[in-house]
């Protein structure tokens, strides 16, 4: 018999592939496997490097798009690989039209970080923002961005002078267009207290500072103004600059007409109040312009000033006053109707920073914020509802506040809020319920609504219990002494039994307790009576 000895070709053997099987390694540069990736690549690379035809084919094949996917790929070589294949194929005009639009130089520049470093690449790359070509000076910066993100790299960059080489370019107006990614790189180097007390020593930082005051490009100053952002998560970062009076460029910056600028200067208002220097600066300075701010139709803006109003009047009574002196009270209150979440909580926030003087608590009382709070107590949002919980058991304490939320039905979502499973809401939700139960209208209807059957339920749990849920239901019993007497089995010498008290006798854990009209429409039985207290003179 004839042995057939033939052997099954793959598409990479020989490696250098031709046009008709080019579409099926084009297929497996989407294979799972890295291996069958890396060798891919590979045959693509030998394929491009024959000829611009060959580029052509491949371009019209797909395998653009599909290497753009593989040059983050996270193993190494089939990376190297994928990025071998754009290099050959980047000669040619139709596919360096594409590698634009998707936007390559950005995917290839990242991939620069974890190696740049091993390579000494900072003093080459410093050398070419001299370059005379803008384009080279950009990529360099761009670079520069990336690698800038890597610590060592930062410290690298301050040795070599390179921070002294990006001011210069900031400094100069014919570098205009390099303003952009060089404020970029130094953002990334303000992160870093090391990099930054280097700057600050050199006067490099009140540089940076007035080169922002006197920038009038929102994108530059945009830019700076999430730097300094980043910067103030550190507490010496915050110190130093302070002490450059950063709060001054923040504050004009909340004034230039770009709603995008106003965020980010808010935002890093909100970072700097950690430093208490600097949270009485704004106090003095900043507060008016943040009050005018919500009422702005933007959104975003309304959210970020609210939010470092919060920030600058948490523990703060004189930075509470300068709010109220702003005429902020009012706008505050709108502002629980905001859209955005995050303002709402922060409005309720600096409203119950503003409650602990009495004159503002009364002010705000009297725009009918129990009222206006019923619709984020029924949010869906646990920053807003824990929030929302906190202002009622804040305005809560006033009897006319009372009247209002219940009148406006706030008691319903309130009772509802006490089932959450979140923590933070679940005991703010408690103190509300222990302070609205002060007057026993109010009590009544809290206990109409389920909020005694679920303090109990809560009080059962290790886990869920809390400093207020033993309180509340206390209190609930102390105004529902008919209750209190048929479920403890005794009433403590402050509780005081007036008309309307009555004794049914004890009832069992789980048991629902019957109002009077509810026990007076069941049929007689021989168990004991039910004693009703009525001293009341009877009417002829």
């Amino acid at each position: 018999s004839v042995h057939s000895c033939t052997k099954e070709t793959s598409p990479f053997d020989p490696l250098l592939i031709e046009s008709k099987t080019a579409a099926t390694v084009v297929l497996m540069l989407s294979s799972p496997e890295e291996e069958v990736l890396a060798k891919a690549c590979d045959a693509l690379y030998k394929f491009a490097s024959k000829g611009d035809e060959n580029k052509v084919t491949l371009l019209g094949l797909g395998a653009v798009e599909h290497l753009y996917k593989l040059i983050s790929h996270e193993d190494p070589v089939v990376r190297r690989n994928a990025i071998m294949v754009f290099g050959i194929m980047a000669s040619n005009h139709d596919v360096r039209k594409l590698l634009r639009e998707l936007d390559v130089t950005n995917s290839l520049i990242s991939q620069l970080a974890p190696e740049v470093r091993a390579l000494n690449v900072i003093p080459p790359l410093l050398e070419l923002l001299k370059s005379e070509y803008p384009v080279i000076q950009l990529l360099a910066l761009k670079t520069l961005e990336v690698i800038s993100k890597d610590r060592e790299t930062r410290i690298i960059l301050g040795e070599s002078k390179g921070l002294d080489c990006l001011l210069k370019i900031l400094e100069t107006n014919e570098f205009s267009d390099l303003h952009v990614e060089a404020l970029a790189v130094l953002a990334n180097c303000l992160e870093d207290v090391h990099t930054l007390q280097l700057i600050h020593q050199t006067g490099g930082l009140k540089k940076l500072l007035s080169f922002v005051g006197v920038s009038t490009v929102p994108s530059i100053q945009k830019n700076a103004a999430k730097a300094i952002t980043r910067a103030a998560y550190d507490s010496e970062n915050r110190k130093i600059l302070n002490q450059e009076e950063v709060e001054k460029c923040l504050i004009n910056l909340l004034e230039v007409d770009n709603d995008g600028v106003k965020v980010a200067a808010s935002q890093a208002i909100s970072a700097m109040c950690e430093n208490l220097a600097s949270k009485r600066a704004f106090g003095l300075q900043g507060i008016p312009q943040l009050v005018q701010l919500l009422s702005s139709d933007n959104e975003e803006v309304k959210e970020a000033a609210v939010t470092a109003l919060a920030n600058l009047t948490a523990a703060s009574p004189s930075n509470a006053s300068a709010v109220a002196e702003a005429e902020g009270i009012e706008p505050l209150v709108n502002t629980l109707n905001a859209q955005r979440d995050g303002a709402i909580a922060n409005a309720a926030t600096v409203l119950t920073n503003l409650a602990m003087q009495q004159p503002f608590r009364v002010n705000i009382q009297s725009r009918g914020i129990m009222s206006v709070l019923e619709e984020p107590l029924r949010s869906t949002n646990s920053q807003v509802q824990s929030k929302a919980a906190f202002a009622v058991a804040t305005f809560g304490c006033d009897a006319d506040a009372r009247t209002e939320l219940r009148s406006a039905g706030g008691l319903g979502p309130l009772v509802e809020l006490l089932h959450s499973k979140n923590e933070e809401v679940r005991r703010n939700a408690c103190w509300a319920v222990m302070v609205c139960a002060s007057d026993e209208l109010t009590a009544v209807e809290l206990c109409r609504l389920g909020a005694l059957d679920i303090l109990e339920e809560i009080n059962l749990s290790t886990g869920c219990k809390n400093n207020f849920s033993e309180a509340a239901l206390e209190k609930l019993l102390d105004n529902n002494l008919s209750q209190k007497y048929s479920q403890m089995g005794y009433l403590s010498s402050s509780n005081i039994i007036a008309d309307g008290f009555y004794d049914c006798g004890q009832i069992k854990p789980g048991v629902k307790f019957l109002s009077l009209e509810e026990l007076s429409m069941q049929e007689l039985t021989d168990r004991r009576a039910i004693i009703f207290i009525n001293a009341k003179p009877q009417e002829e």
